[in-house]
């Protein structure tokens, strides 16, 4: 087993490890702006590796278009297994992090901004309808939620931050709360961060990046809500992304790992567990 397999700090002690396989069966969505979007980056690989997450088993000058994952940054590697999703089950919610399961089974924490679409993510990764609770109330996920994931990892759900209309006897100090689980849970492969791609960066999401850096917690930037095309006079998903990754780029050395999603088209979601796949791989060995 290794412990903070994929670490994230801010730029001055960077590194980056993770891998996953290719599937000749992905493909890149038809959505005009995203073809455009994976046509950009696939000429920025070539110019700038530090923008990819190169896997370990594999050097930078290896790295080609053909072993990127369609709309992100990740490259693959021989460390990926079999990414599909056969049984899930809920297993109990957690009021402190020291009540979690501990079974040393490996784990990844999904966590955003309230009405990120977090709950939506998760029921289409495993495909089941409610299995996370989905509410147009923001802040509803008010616990940490483990679901075991074919009976050999979890997937957890834990609070999302932001919400400024919560009740405030229920609002989450997520300072002590939220923060306990990810300095103390061994377990713990990655934190899938969750940033709304429909409207511009928002720095409670670049706060929560920095932090995580900062303290060497795994992560992957998970986009979501990239189906819609454009919201009001804002600007497309893709552009909401760039501005994102540039902030991002002020505070690390080399880009963290970032993926683009859409509960409702299904974007993505093949690749994130194909990801997700790698990395548990790599930290179980």
């Amino acid at each position: 087993m290794r412990s903070g397999v994929l670490k994230l700090s801010l730029s001055s002690s960077l590194t980056l490890t993770h891998t996953l396989t290719f599937s000749s069966s992905l493909s890149v969505p038809k959505t005009p702006f995203l073809l455009s979007f994976r046509h950009s980056l696939s000429h920025s690989a070539a110019a700038s590796k530090t923008q990819l997450f190169i896997p370990p088993g594999v050097e930078p000058h290896e790295v080609n278009d053909s072993m990127l994952l369609p709309c992100s940054n990740i490259a693959v590697g021989p460390y990926a297994g079999d990414s599909r999703i056969k049984e899930v089950q809920f297993v109990k919610s957690s009021a402190r992090a020291k009540d979690c399961p501990r079974d040393d089974r490996p784990e990844f924490a999904v966590l955003g901004r309230s009405n990120v679409g977090k709950s939506s993510l998760i029921n289409s990764l495993v495909r089941k309808k409610e299995i996370a609770l989905t509410s147009k109330k923001p802040g509803k996920t008010q616990l940490i939620n483990h679901f075991l994931v074919n009976k050999s990892w979890y997937l957890v759900d834990l609070p999302g931050y932001g919400f400024a209309k919560a009740p405030e006897a229920s609002k989450t100090d997520w300072s002590s709360f939220t923060k306990g689980y990810f300095l103390n849970r061994s377990t713990l492969v990655a934190v899938l961060l969750l940033i709304d791609a429909s409207v511009p960066p928002q720095k409670i999401d670049l706060d929560c990046a920095n932090w995580l850096g900062r303290n060497n917690i795994p992560i992957t930037f998970v986009f979501t809500k990239c189906d819609k095309m454009k919201v009001a006079k804002g600007k497309r998903p893709d552009e909401n992304i760039r501005d994102f990754q540039e902030l991002i780029r002020q505070h690390y050395k080399q880009h963290p790992p970032w993926i683009m999603t859409s509960s409702v088209t299904g974007l993505g979601r093949d690749e994130l567990l194909l990801h997700m796949s790698q990395l548990r791989n790599y930290w179980d060995q």
